[in-house]
Parts: C-alpha cells; sequence; structure tokens
C-alpha cells in the first residue's frame, strides 16, 4: 500500500502520495457514486534471463488505497499529476450554495375551506 497525505486549504482538498518509479500510466484514479475516490496501481519487477535476486527489497505488486470525498467536493474541476515519483490530486472545494430564501406566511388564520368557490 502507499502512504498518502490528505491536507486541507480553505479553498481545496489535496492528496499526496510516494509513488517511487511509477509513470503515469501505471496510476488509475477513479471517482464512484461522486463519493469514493480510488487510487490503485501497481510495478511488476523486470525479470531477466539468466540473473536472479540476491536480495529484493523494493515493494512490487498491486496497491490501491480508497478515500471518501468531502460532500463539498468539485469533482468536475479535480486534477491530477505525477512528478519525481510524487502523485498529487488537486480537489477544489464547490462553492457554497446561496442563502436560502425564507418567506413569512402572510395570514396564518387562513382556511382553505373557505377560499374554494
Amino acid at each position: 500500500s502507499i502512504a498518502v497525505d490528505v491536507k486541507e486549504f480553505p479553498d481545496a482538498y489535496m492528496f499526496v502520495a510516494d509513488v517511487p518509479g511509477l509513470r503515469n500510466t501505471d496510476i488509475k484514479i477513479d471517482v464512484v457514486n461522486d463519493r469514493f475516490m480510488t487510487i490503485s496501481g501497481g510495478r511488476s519487477r523486470n525479470d531477466e534471463p539468466g540473473a536472479y535476486y540476491i536480495s529484493l527489497e523494493r515493494t512490487m505488486g498491486k496497491f490501491i488505497r480508497k478515500f471518501q470525498l468531502p460532500g463539498n467536493s468539485n469533482l468536475d474541476a479535480m486534477r491530477a499529476g505525477c512528478q519525481d515519483g510524487v502523485l498529487t490530486i488537486f480537489v477544489p472545494m464547490a462553492p457554497p450554495l446561496a442563502e436560502p430564501v425564507v418567506r413569512p406566511v402572510l395570514d396564518v388564520a387562513w382556511d382553505r375551506r373557505k377560499s374554494k368557490g
């Protein structure tokens, strides 16, 4: 699995993960049901004929991480990039909804049975 830092800014969320040795094509980012972001990918060994490992310390294989996105995430403006072994995913916050309009009821004693007709 990969380690991921999650930062919150006043207008965005940022996910930062170390993915040394991986290319953009080795990483997949999906958003499911507008609620969950999945980061997946993998690294495989390059076995060469006639060579064998004396020591194998680097992590190989597939990984997957799943995060619940905050409700105010602007998924249409989401972007990601991978440079120098660091994956950065930027998720802007959606603008706040307008204040609800409150309309007072003018005549609380109104009787709808009397208004038919």
